[in-house]
């Protein structure tokens, strides 16, 4: 089981990160998955941030693995979470793998406690419930397996 004092860690982790998401889903005003360098603009304004240009075209830069002039969810997490220190969080991924899962089964907020309570991660039913709809881009109530191991892998 987690440790008391690594508890609190892991929950402000977490929701520093589905505050990343809400604010990528936010400002993808297409909704095709990706942001431009105006979109993450307005994502780093709205998060209390004043970049320059110059600033949010060096992110572009380092965020955009795959040079497209976009940004997907996955590259925006990795960006802004490569440096947070996540000791805990990788008995989450090998759980996440363990599952006999294909990519686009789907997990309900239950499923997502029954998964972090097994590894130790003390996140309420609640959270979880929250991280799921944090990530539910299609509003049904569930996030695939492949959003999950998207959460999981940009916590680890």
């Amino acid at each position: 089981m987690a440790q008391s004092g690594s508890v609190s860690v892991e929950a402000e982790t977490l929701n520093h990160v589905l505050g990343l998401v809400e604010a990528f889903r936010a400002f993808d005003s297409d909704n095709d998955g990706s942001i431009s360098a105006q979109e993450l603009g307005g994502i780093m304004g709205s998060l209390g941030y004043n970049a320059s240009e110059q600033d949010i075209e060096a992110m572009m830069q380092r965020g955009d693995a795959n040079k497209n002039g976009q940004l997907s969810l996955a590259e925006f997490l990795g960006m802004n979470t490569e440096d947070l220190e996540l000791n805990g969080m990788s008995a989450l991924k090998t759980a996440i793998e363990a599952l006999d899962l294909e990519e686009h089964d789907v997990l309900s907020g239950e499923e997502v406690y029954q998964v972090i309570e097994n590894v130790g991660v003390e996140l309420s039913l609640d959270d979880c419930h929250e991280i799921v709809a944090c990530m539910d881009g299609d509003g049904d109530g569930a996030i695939t397996v492949q959003e999950f191991k998207l959460l999981v892998n940009s916590l680890v």
